[in-house]
C-alpha cells in the first residue's frame, strides 16, 4: 500500500479489514469508510476544516459526564437517533408509535399505586392522566408495566430541580384488568435542550431552535407484546414543528384539556384549574423468535 491517491485510498483502507471475523461489523465498517471518504470528496474538505471537526468531536466527548451525554444529544439533533428508532420500530397504522427515550429516564423510579400523585409536591398546574393499554384487537392488556416521567411547569426534570434528591414526576405503574392506569402530577412545559456545549454551537451556527415542545414520556412493557417508548405532546404547543430532536409524530399530539376547578371530569379532586390528558396505547404482538 504505497503511493496511494485520492482515487485509491478508499479500497486500500477497506482491504485492511478483510480478516474481520464478525460479518456484521465488516459490513458496517466498510460502509462507514466508503460514505466517510465520499463525504470528504464531495465537499472538498480542507485540512483546516478537518482539524476543526476533530476539535469539535473532541470537545463533544469532553463535555460528557455521568449525567450528561453530549454525543447522544448530537445524535438527536442530527436526526440519527430518530432514524435508528424509525428503522428499528416499524409498526402498522393504529399501533402506538415510538419516539426517543431521551436522557432523563431513571431506573430508580418509585412504583406507585393507581391514581397516585407523583408530583413530589412540586408546584404547577395539576395534571390528571388517564391511560388505557390495549392490544391490536382492542382487548385490554392487564398487568402492563408503565413508566412515566416528565418535566415540571418550568421545563425542569427532577434531576435539574435545585436541592431535589428524591424522584419526582416519574413513576412505575401497572395496568388493571381493564388495561387502565392513572396518575396525578403537574403539567409539563416546553424546555430548551442544553445549549452551553458543542451541540449548542452547532444549533446557533445553523439558526435552529433549542426548544423542545412539552411532553409526557411513557415506556410500556407487557409479556407477549413489543415494548413501546413514546411521548405525548400538547396540541397547542408552539414548538411542535421545530422540535430539535425530531421526536414529534402526528399520532402522538394529544389534547391537553383545561378545566376550572369546579368543572369537568375531575371536579372536586382539586381546588385549582387543572389539565386532563386521556390516551389509549395500542401494543403490537412480539414477533415469534
Amino acid at each position: 500500500m504505497r503511493d496511494l491517491t485520492g482515487d485509491t485510498i478508499t479500497e486500500a483502507v477497506i482491504s485492511t479489514m478483510r480478516d474481520t471475523k464478525d460479518p456484521r461489523l465488516a459490513t458496517i465498517m466498510e460502509s462507514l469508510v466508503r460514505h466517510l471518504h465520499s463525504f470528504v470528496r464531495e465537499v472538498g474538505l480542507t485540512e483546516e476544516e478537518w482539524a476543526r471537526g476533530v476539535d469539535y468531536l473532541t470537545r463533544t466527548g469532553q463535555t460528557c459526564t455521568p449525567t450528561r451525554q453530549e454525543f447522544i444529544l448530537l445524535s438527536d439533533v442530527l436526526g440519527v437517533t430518530m432514524l435508528v428508532d424509525a428503522l428499528s420500530n416499524r409498526r402498522p397504522a393504529g399501533a402506538t408509535e415510538n419516539s426517543v427515550l431521551g436522557p432523563f429516564f431513571r431506573e430508580d423510579r418509585p412504583q406507585q399505586a393507581d391514581a397516585s400523585d407523583i408530583s413530589g409536591g412540586l408546584p404547577g398546574t395539576p395534571l390528571f392522566f388517564e391511560g388505557r393499554v390495549v392490544d391490536r384487537g382492542g382487548a385490554p392488556v392487564a398487568g402492563a408495566a408503565v413508566d412515566v416521567w416528565h418535566s415540571d411547569g418550568e421545563g425542569h426534570y427532577d434531576v435539574d430541580v435545585p436541592g431535589r434528591v428524591d424522584p419526582a414526576m416519574r413513576a412505575l405503574l401497572r395496568t388493571d384488568e381493564t388495561g387502565h392506569f392513572a396518575f396525578r402530577s403537574i403539567r409539563p412545559a416546553s424546555y430548551p435542550i442544553p445549549g452551553d456545549g458543542p451541540v449548542g454551537e452547532y444549533m446557533a451556527a445553523t439558526g435552529r431552535s433549542l426548544m423542545r415542545p412539552a411532553h409526557v414520556h411513557l415506556l410500556i412493557e407487557a409479556p407477549g407484546h413489543q415494548r413501546v417508548t413514546t411521548m405525548l405532546f400538547p396540541s397547542d404547543d408552539p414548538h411542535l414543528d421545530t422540535d430539535p430532536v425530531f421526536g414529534v409524530k402526528e399520532s402522538l399530539v394529544a389534547s391537553y384539556d383545561s378545566y376550572a376547578a369546579d368543572a369537568g371530569p375531575c371536579r372536586g379532586l382539586t381546588d385549582e384549574p387543572y389539565t386532563l390528558l386521556r390516551h389509549t396505547f395500542v401494543l403490537e404482538p412480539r414477533p415469534e423468535d
